[in-house]
């Protein structure tokens, strides 16, 4: 049994963000003790640790989108020899410069905030990647050396996003597409609306869940079709208790990942398409290297692909969907089957259960 301790102020996402809550909870599982610290400023969190004597843990774990945390969370690993990891999810470098364009690549802000960056993601002794193209990028762009970079993927919350009852559903009913995600350029909604426009197939109801900068642009392009005008029927939905969601995706006959084109939306593989295979429904999202090849190589293990950027294969992929309709609840128990081998706790559970076996004090 180890004593992990959560150490970061956890920012905007909160302490209750997913992929921090199932790392936590497998973790639990595993017979770990697991504590979180959130120090008042990050600069100092060090001194504020021992002035509430707090006890000396077995490992260090700075969650993910913490950078801020981890320059003094190292300052306390080393102190006390003990292993440090850190999960960034995602590259504060690689947001603002590549996703955001916020500085151009050979600025000088740029530059700036990627040495930083690279000389922070070089302090732990193990960081975390969710996808083998997200540890490829580390070590291509930080220098992390690959041998110290573990990839855990993000999985799915599982005892809410269990498998779903299929809807019982006259065989003429539109079939029923569902995206929820927060309507930013990474998700490739802009390519989901113009997907949307281009479609003449069988009736289809698109629902589209959750808030976000691109929503009202995509509510203006798609408003003549939330009327129910031609092959598309649009119903825009906001977001409710996650608590609520799985049991909102239960009607979809499909769920719908992301289709973007950034370097960024190739290497992840979003909570949708996690949660999405978890309830047992198959998916149609961008055929992207963050995906086993394995899946990749057809759609009978229910994921429909489509070509990044591309409306046109969004169309053809749902055409596919459609004509596969009278086996969709076998691609669904297809679906969460390919999910329990690739992405699920018990990998997860595996893959931490390798980490803390190697994770004596101060391994390097």
């Amino acid at each position: 049994m180890k004593d992990v301790l959560i150490w970061g102020r956890y920012g905007n996402y909160g302490p209750d963000y997913p992929r921090n809550r199932v790392i936590e909870s497998v973790l639990r599982e595993l017979g770990c003790t697991v504590r979180r610290f959130l120090p008042a400023l990050s600069a100092t969190a060090d001194l504020e640790y021992a002035l509430r004597r707090g006890p000396r843990p077995d490992l260090v774990w700075v969650p993910c989108f913490r950078q801020r945390d981890l320059a003094v969370a190292a300052r306390y690993a080393r102190r006390h020899r003990l292993p440090l990891v850190f999960d960034p999810l995602i590259s504060a470098y690689d947001k603002q410069v590549n996703e955001k364009r916020k500085f151009a690549a050979d600025s000088a802000q740029a530059r700036k905030l990627l040495a930083w960056e690279a000389r922070l993601f070089n302090l732990p002794d193990w960081l975390i990647a969710d996808t083998e193209g997200h540890a490829d990028y580390f070590h291509a762009t930080h220098g992390v050396p690959r041998e110290r970079i573990r990839v855990i993927p993000v999985g799915a919350e599982e005892a809410l996003f269990t498998p779903q009852p299929w809807p019982d559903k006259a065989p003429d009913a539109p079939l029923e597409l569902v995206f929820f995600g927060t309507f930013i350029g990474l998700q490739g909604v802009d390519v989901l609306t113009q997907a949307i426009l281009q479609y003449e197939g069988p009736p289809t109801h698109w629902r589209l869940i959750g808030e976000g900068p691109m929503k009202a642009e995509c509510e203006r392009l798609l408003a003549s079709l939330t009327r129910g005008e031609g092959p598309s029927q649009v119903s825009f939905e906001g977001w409710g208790p996650l608590a609520e969601l799985p049991g909102r995706l239960a009607s979809a006959d499909a769920i719908l990942g992301i289709f973007g084109t950034s370097d960024k939306a190739l290497r992840v593989i979003p909570n949708k398409v996690y949660q999405g295979l978890a309830i047992g429904r198959p998916v149609i999202t961008a055929a992207t290297p963050a995906f086993p090849a394995e899946l990749r190589a057809s759609e009978d293990h229910g994921l429909f692909w489509a070509r990044p950027g591309d409306a046109g294969s969004v169309c053809a992929a749902v055409g596919r969907v459609h004509e596969a309709r009278r086996e969709l609840s076998k691609l669904g128990r297809a679906a969460r089957a390919r999910y329990d081998a690739h992405f699920s706790n018990d990998v997860i559970r595996a893959r931490l259960q390798e980490l803390l076996t190697d994770a004596a004090p101060h391994p390097r």
